[in-house]
C-alpha cells in the first residue's frame, strides 16, 4: 500500500493552474520563477511545484517524457516479472526435489 500523499489533489491542480496563469501573464516569467513566486502562497516547496509541473506538461502530451500512466505500467509489469520469476524458482526447486524422489542416481 503506498503511503498517503502529503499535498491533496486539489491543491496539486490548483497550484499548477497558478503557476500556468502567471506565466500567461507575464510573458516574461520562466518556470523557475513562476514556481518561485507561487510556491510558498499556496505551502508547497518550489521544487516540487516544478516537478508537478513538468510532469502535468509531460500527461498533457506538451513535453517529452514518460507519462503517470506509462510510468504506472511499467511499474505494475515489473512487479508482475519478479513474481513470475519467483514462481519459476519454485517450480524448478520442486520439479529438482520430485526428480531426485524418484531417481536418487541423478546428479541433480
Amino acid at each position: 500500500m503506498p503511503a498517503p500523499r502529503k499535498y491533496p489533489n486539489e491543491l496539486r491542480e490548483r497550484a499548477q493552474r497558478m503557476v500556468a496563469e502567471s506565466m500567461s501573464e507575464d510573458p516574461s516569467l520562466t518556470l523557475n520563477g513562476a514556481v518561485k513566486r507561487i510556491g510558498p502562497r499556496v505551502g508547497v516547496v518550489p521544487d516540487t511545484l516544478r516537478g508537478w509541473v513538468k510532469q502535468a506538461a509531460i500527461d498533457a502530451g506538451q513535453r517529452p517524457g514518460v507519462t503517470t500512466a506509462e510510468a504506472s505500467r511499467v511499474r505494475e509489469l515489473e512487479r508482475e516479472v519478479k513474481e513470475l520469476k519467483r514462481a519459476n524458482e519454485i517450480l524448478l526447486a520442486a520439479s529438482s526435489f520430485f526428480a531426485r524422489e524418484l531417481d536418487p542416481r541423478l546428479p541433480w
